[in-house]
C-alpha cells in the first residue's frame, strides 16, 4: 500500500510521469486513487462530472474516424476506460494525451501545470494501444502524468510497466472487509448481526465491491437483519450455474446453439468476458473429477488467451463449450463402455 503523507512523497510522486496501481477486482484500486488526488489537490479532486465525448481523430491522410467515450473528470485530472472503444483504444489513448498537453492549468505565479490521466483496465488494452502509449508517455511528459488501473500486470507490456512506479494493491482480508461492512452499517443507521457480517465478508471472496452489493441485496430482500439470513447470489452467476447444468446435462450442437444464445444474453448485459470464462469453469468443475478438472482449466486458459487476441467474445467462449461437450461426452461414453 502507498500512502503520501509528507511533501517530500509528493514530490516523489510528481518526479514519476506514471503510476501503475494493479490488484485483484474489488482490492479498492480506484478508491485509492481517489485518496491520492485528494491528498495532492485537495477537496477539489473529488468535484467531477461525467460526459460522454466525441473525438474526431484523424486515423490516416485521407480518413477520419469518430470515437465516443465517457470520461469523469475534475479540474485536476481525467479518467476514462480506453478499452470501451474497442479496436479504436489506440487512437483514444494518443489523442485524449496530446489534448491535455495542449490545455494545461497554469498556476498563480503563471507556470504551466499538469493534469492527471487516470486509465483504467489498461491491461485489456489491445498492443497496439499499448505500444502507442509507451511512445505517447515519452512525448508529453512533461505535460502531463499518468495514473494506470489494472487487475493483472501480466496484461500489460513490459515497454510500459518499466516506465511506471508499480503499486500492488493486495485483495482485503474477510476481517478488513468485516471492518468496512460495519462502518457502512452505521453511516446508513443499519443494525448488522455479526454472524450476517461475517458470512457477507465469506461470500465476496476478498472482493469488497462483491461484499458490498452483496449487503445491499439483504438490506432489500429482508430488514431487519436476521443472524440465520441468507446471502443471495447475483442473478448473472445463477444464470451461468444453469448454464453448466445445461451443458453437463446435455452433449450436441442443438444444446449448443442454446448455450449461445443464453451468453449472447450475459454478454448484452455487459458482463466480462473473462468473468463468464472464470465462473463458467467453477460450475462445470464442480462435477468432474481431477483429471478433467485440469483438463478444463487449461482450455479456459487458451481459449481466454485467444479471446484477448481477438474482438469477438462469443467465439471463443462458443469454442470452448463445444471443446469441453465433445471431451465430456467422449469420457461417458468410455466410461460406460
Amino acid at each position: 500500500m502507498l500512502f503520501f503523507h509528507h511533501t517530500h512523497d509528493l514530490l516523489l510522486f510528481s518526479l514519476f510521469f506514471a503510476v501503475l496501481f494493479y490488484g485483484p477486482s474489488g482490492s479498492g484500486k480506484k478508491s485509492l486513487v481517489l485518496a491520492l488526488l485528494s491528498t495532492i489537490f485537495g477537496p477539489g479532486a473529488h468535484k467531477t462530472k461525467v460526459e460522454q465525448k466525441t473525438w474526431k481523430i484523424d486515423a490516416t491522410s485521407t480518413r477520419k474516424i469518430e470515437v465516443d467515450l465517457m470520461t469523469q473528470s475534475s479540474n485536476y485530472h481525467i479518467e476514462i476506460n480506453p478499452s470501451d472503444a474497442g479496436y479504436k483504444d489506440r487512437y483514444v489513448v494518443q489523442e485524449v494525451i496530446k489534448e491535455m498537453a495542449r490545455s494545461r492549468p497554469i498556476d498563480a505565479q503563471g507556470n504551466a501545470g499538469y493534469k492527471i490521466l487516470v486509465l483504467t483496465e489498461c491491461d485489456k488494452l489491445s498492443k497496439e494501444a499499448q505500444h502507442g502509449l509507451r511512445r505517447t508517455m515519452e512525448k508529453y511528459s512533461s505535460a502531463c502524468r499518468l495514473i494506470l488501473i489494472a487487475d493483472s500486470v501480466n496484461r500489460v507490456l513490459e515497454a510500459v510497466r518499466s516506465r511506471c512506479l508499480p503499486v500492488r494493491v493486495a485483495a482485503p482480508r474477510a476481517e478488513d472487509i468485516e471492518k468496512v461492512l460495519y462502518d457502512i452499517a452505521a453511516k446508513e443507521k443499519l443494525t448488522l448481526p455479526p454472524q450476517l457480517c461475517s458470512k457477507v465478508a465469506v461470500f465476496a471472496k476478498r472482493d469488497l465491491r462483491r461484499a458490498i452489493l452483496a449487503l445491499e441485496a439483504c438490506r432489500v430482500a429482508n430488514y431487519p437483519f436476521k443472524e440465520t439470513q441468507s446471502v443471495q447470489t447475483t442473478d448473472w452467476e445463477l444464470y451461468i450455474a444453469q448454464i453448466a447444468a445445461e451443458i453437463l446435462a446435455e452433449q450436441s450442437p442443438k444444446r449448443l446453439l442454446q448455450v449461445r444464445g443464453r451468453i449472447y444474453e450475459l454478454l448484452v448485459n455487459c458482463i466480462p468476458p473473462t468473468l463468464i470464462f472464470q465462473t463458467l469453469c467453477f460450475y462445470l468443475s464442480k462435477r468432474l473429477d481431477d483429471e478433467m478438472k485440469h483438463e478444463v482449466i487449461r482450455w479456459a486458459a487458451q481459449f481466454e488467451h485467444k479471446l484477448q487476441l481477438g474482438s469477438k467474445a462469443i467465439i471463443h467462449i462458443e469454442a470452448f463449450i463445444a471443446q469441453f461437450m465433445a471431451t465430456y461426452k467422449r469420457k461417458l461414453i468410455s466410461a460406460f463402455a
